[in-house]
């Protein structure tokens, strides 16, 4: 009598692979729907620029027909020359170039030692205060303009560059709770090592914390470049001389001045005026994405 073969094992692990392919597929599946989703709302962000870009290069035939050109035929390069000279970008660019270095210099000084001294050093009422600096971020910009007016008219600082740089080395309330948070994760014996050695604050902080922090350092460098590149209503209500525009405001003047009719010179200009931004970013990325996990992560 012949012995019966026992398929058991066998079907057991036709059973095992086949639930190891659906998990792959249901894998495979849910990371293409996750990526279409992504894809999709991306293009949301995406478009105004691809619209921005091919503006730009348009004949003014087609700026006003629909539906919309989005390839433009021929392609107009020449409009960034023509926005290069009409529009006097060499003299928007330098005095940007003006209100937004020195910004980010005393952005970056004056918040790192407030942030160092609610950190690091131990003072009667720290917390009390650092709770009073971050209520700061509740009230408006807007709200202060006009006593900040005020006072930069009794200085006698309007129509120049004074109140937009100014203020930046007197502390940031986000960008010292920024730099606390990542001071408060560096190890305090390399303070307490520099301490027996007989180092000062000041000297820990400039020798020891600083070159420890250049993440955190760069992202409130980058923050700042960009809001003083990008500020308009800061240069709109203290600037009043057309040799002092930014490019924000050059942009709007230029918009004021030529109207729809050559609109792309226009797009041309603003495409000019967020490059230098997208070129920062895309070469400090890995420090500013660093900078970002371990001051919103840490503490």
């Amino acid at each position: 009598m012949a012995t019966p073969i026992d398929l058991r094992p066998a079907l057991g692990s036709v059973s095992e692979h086949q639930k190891a392919a659906g998990a792959r597929l249901a894998r495979v599946v849910g990371d293409l729907v996750k990526y279409l989703l992504l894809v999709f709302f991306a293009s949301f962000f995406v478009l105004p620029w691809v619209w921005m870009i091919t503006t730009s290069l348009k004949n003014p035939q087609e700026l006003a027909v629909y539906p919309i050109v989005w390839i433009p035929d021929p392609i107009r390069w020449d409009n960034y020359l023509e926005a290069f000279r009409r529009a006097e970008f060499p003299l928007y660019l330098r005095n940007t170039l003006v209100v937004a270095l020195p910004s980010v210099i005393g952005a970056v000084v004056s918040s790192a030692l407030v942030a160092y001294g609610f950190a690091r050093v131990r003072w009667p009422g720290r917390g009390l205060l650092f709770s009073t600096v971050l209520a700061t971020l509740i009230l408006p910009g807007f709200v202060t303009f006009i006593p900040l007016y005020l006072i930069f008219k009794q200085l006698n600082w309007i129509n120049t560059y004074l109140p937009l740089v100014v203020p930046t080395f007197l502390g940031n309330p986000f960008f010292i709770f920024l730099l606390r948070q990542f001071f408060m994760s560096l190890p305090e014996e390399l303070a307490d090592a520099a301490r027996v050695d007989g180092a000062a604050e000041l000297r820990i902080f400039t020798q020891i914390i600083l070159p420890l922090s250049k993440p955190a350092l760069a992202v409130v460098a980058l923050f700042q470049f960009i809001g003083s590149w990008n500020d308009y209503f800061g240069p709109l209500i203290y600037i009043n001389d057309k040799a002092l525009y930014t490019i924000s405001l050059g942009i709007a003047n230029m918009r004021a001045s030529y109207g729809f009719s050559n609109f792309a010179w226009i797009m041309a200009a603003t495409c000019m005026s967020v490059l230098p931004i997208v070129a920062l970013f895309f070469f400090a990325q890995r420090t500013f994405i660093e900078g970002i996990a371990l001051t919103g992560l840490k503490g």
